[in-house]
């Protein structure tokens, strides 16, 4: 691979918003790519996955580079010198690279590659946390594979086509994708494309939505022509998917605390052709008290540390602290209690993270259960991304008697 100067340098800048300013990386990597109109697919995809590769593996890289934060642009060269090297690729002969010790390097990696926390790029809280929430054997196999770049996954959306056909229409504009085994409305692009700028996309054929993902209306086991809550809607992939499995009868209630996610939802609903769906933004209590026993179906997919979606946001391993994973799981619980008043007699509730982390998933249900004789749980479903190869998640299905 040659490397090309331009491309290179829109990578350090990225990294320095992410690492320097806290930006987040998908909203860098964006903004990067409208950068230089002139870049073609390979240019891009180099940007992308350079920017994302060095955020993984921050602290695997800084440590083979012997360098510290805050990072000055002469370190970041290095951590993207560390990068190269250890992906065998020449460097050219600029400044900036200048005096590179390709030996050292490799032979920093396989000294440090001994220890889980550097090999896996982890904060050390985070490596004793997994150890104490999954155990040490549990632990070490699921980070190397949220570790792993995460495959495309589409979500056929049923109000306008059917997989089979989406994936005629994919075939004739080049998308090549397979179907997956147990997950009826998913396929699996077989190469990475940017699949937002085809027609089927914008016809609102199909939603990016990881399969774990997909599980999560499914459990809920919604029947059209009932009244449905997604409580915590953000833009909306399981309030979509909910309406398609309604089949546009009955009424979806989408409830946020944040109205630019329900604006966004409207507009992914209007191209999905989902009618059935209503936005309300959380703006008191008496929005949340007005459905009080009166749902068929609540979805409470609650805000958590994201544990389980690390292939998809690696910068989360850089800014949760241990302080934020003690609020967020108050705020889980205090959510389980006052939501699940919507919830009619008779009435089915999921709650669901993308969490890996017992603490905020199987207790969280455990403790409301404890406190609540009208609800039981008729299952739950623990996704971790080594065994299945797609997200970490939890989801667990309540009934009200």
């Amino acid at each position: 691979m040659r490397l090309h100067r331009n491309l290179v340098f829109s990578v350090i800048d990225g990294l320095n918003l992410i690492f320097n300013e806290e930006a987040y990386a998908d909203k860098v990597v964006e903004k990067l790519l409208k950068r230089d109109a002139r870049w073609g697919s390979r240019d891009r995809k180099f940007v992308a996955e350079t920017t994302y590769e060095i955020v993984r593996w921050k602290r695997l890289y800084a440590e083979i580079a012997e360098i510290k934060e805050n990072y000055s642009r002469e370190n970041l060269w290095r951590m993207f010198a560390v990068w190269a090297t250890l992906r065998g690729i020449d460097l050219p002969d600029w400044n900036q690279l200048k005096g590179t010790p390709t030996r050292r390097i490799k032979g920093r990696f396989d000294e440090l590659s001994k220890i889980r926390k550097i090999k896996e790029s982890i904060p050390d809280w985070l490596d004793e946390l997994g150890v104490q929430e999954l155990g040490e054997s549990v632990w070490t196999k699921e980070i190397h594979a949220l570790n792993e770049q995460a495959d495309v996954i589409l979500r056929t959306n049923t109000l306008r086509t059917t997989k089979k056909k989406l994936q005629e229409v994919l075939a004739s504009e080049s998308i090549e994708t397979e179907t997956i085994k147990g997950y009826s409305d998913a396929l699996r692009l077989k190469e990475r494309a940017n699949i937002f700028k085809n027609d089927a996309f914008k016809n609102g054929l199909f939603e990016v939505q990881d399969a774990s993902s997909q599980l999560v209306a499914a459990l809920l086991d919604v029947k059209p022509g009932m009244k449905v809550v997604d409580a915590c809607a953000g833009a909306g992939g399981k309030s979509l998917h909910i309406a398609a499995l309604m089949e546009n009868k009955g009424q979806v209630i989408s409830l946020d605390i944040y109205e630019g996610k329900l604006r966004e939802l409207k507009r992914r609903a209007k191209r999905n052709g989902a009618h059935n769906i209503e936005t309300r933004a959380i703006t008191s209590s008496k929005i949340i008290k007005k459905l009080y026993d009166k749902a068929d179906r609540v979805l409470i997919d609650a805000p958590c540390s994201g544990l389980g979606v690390l292939r998809r946001n690696p910068d989360a391993k850089w800014k949760i602290e241990p302080e934020f994973l003690e609020k967020v799981k108050a705020t889980q619980q205090d959510i389980l209690q006052r939501y699940s008043r919507m919830v009619k007699s008779g009435g089915k509730l999921v709650y669901a993270t993308c969490s890996i982390l017992p603490s905020e998933n199987q207790e969280q249900v455990e403790k409301f259960l404890a406190s609540n004789d009208d609800f039981s749980l008729i299952e739950d479903k623990k996704v971790l991304a080594h065994e299945s190869g797609f997200d970490g998640f939890y989801m667990a299905l309540l009934q009200k008697k």
